[in-house]
């Protein structure tokens, strides 16, 4: 199965973000350096408009549709970053959106969402429902176009540029070969950002980064076919919860990705807490567990430098307030 997307979508879906999305930094503190016994490069998407990585794709796809498809409006689901990225692009274009969102998402992303004008239509996800099922037949009956959260082409190119910007800051850091830790839950922007880093920086390496609770992905990379999350979610990583790997996302993270890594949800707060003290940034658990893995985990991780992404940080107070309250721990 070749693969769904190319370098040459990544830059094509760059230009069209360009002067749109922001070039995050790339940061490094001494501080957290020392715990990890190397150098910490953190890619900081949290910066992001609407606070996470998802902008890019949300922006991508919507840039990318025909102008007749495109003023018909979108439809997208999604636990809270992909319905902000999304509807804050259906915003900016002028299009209407309908995001689809689980009834027990954080309250400051379902607000978010609407403050960005989309409609917001919810699902029962503690009791099963289906967002997908749910999703399709809302795009069937109003002629919406679906924009799903990770195994879309578009989406995945979007998530790419982020590749393509961290080859190109590693660079200017002297780095030339490194980890690249991913916050990973279907896998679009780590099967993004890997096929970025094959072209343009083949000496960084993506890992991806998931809740030990729902390590799909690392077990599929182990096993070599895609595996399932079974159960209600067992994490405060909400953003990154996904059943399993994407069927566009996973071939891609099979060719080029190395092992997976995990981390506890303990750790993530810890994660949130270094990060705030050490880099005055905000991430929320989810987009925090790179960082988990890069300060936490250093014995699994090779090389005197890694890269990791903070890929979202709309965590709401009460969240973040509990992860604070590790640093007196």
């Amino acid at each position: 199965m070749s693969d769904a997307i190319t370098i040459n979508d990544i830059k094509a879906s760059a230009e069209r973000l360009a002067g749109v999305a922001r070039r995050t930094p790339m940061l490094e503190s001494p501080f957290l350096n020392q715990i990890a016994g190397r150098r910490v490069l953190v890619k900081a998407e949290c910066l992001q408009r609407t606070g996470s990585f998802k902008f890019r794709g949300g922006w991508s796809a919507l840039s990318a549709l025909p102008d007749e498809v495109r003023k018909k409006g979108v439809i997208a689901y999604s636990s809270g970053n992909h319905a902000q990225g999304v509807a804050h692009a259906a915003e900016l274009h002028g299009v209407p959106a309908v995001i689809v969102m689980p009834n027990d998402a954080p309250a400051l992303k379902l607000a978010n969402t609407r403050a960005h004008g989309a409609e917001v239509v919810t699902y029962d996800r503690p009791n099963g429902e289906s967002r997908e099922a749910l999703g399709e037949a809302i795009s069937t009956e109003r002629g919406l176009t679906l924009i799903r959260p990770y195994d879309e082409p578009m989406v995945m190119a979007g998530q790419g540029t982020c590749g393509l910007e961290i080859a190109e800051q590693a660079r200017e850091l002297g780095v030339e070969e490194a980890d690249v830790l991913v916050c990973c839950g279907g896998g679009g922007l780590t099967s993004g950002i890997a096929l970025a880093l094959e072209a343009e920086a083949p000496g960084l390496r993506v890992r991806p980064v998931e809740p030990e609770t729902s390590d799909d992905v690392a077990r599929s990379l182990k096993s070599g076919a895609r595996e399932q999350n079974e159960g209600p979610i067992a994490s405060i990583c909400d953003a990154i919860v996904t059943p399993s790997p994407g069927e566009l996302t996973f071939p891609v993270m099979k060719r080029l990705c190395g092992s997976g890594l995990t981390v506890s949800d303990e750790e993530a707060l810890r994660a949130v807490a270094k990060i705030f003290l050490r880099l005055k940034l905000v991430a929320e658990p989810g987009g925090a567990v790179a960082a988990a893995a890069a300060l936490f985990r250093k014995d699994q991780i090779e090389g005197g430098a890694v890269i990791c992404t903070i890929s979202g940080g709309n965590t709401d107070p009460a969240m973040f307030t509990r992860a604070l309250a590790t640093l007196d721990a």
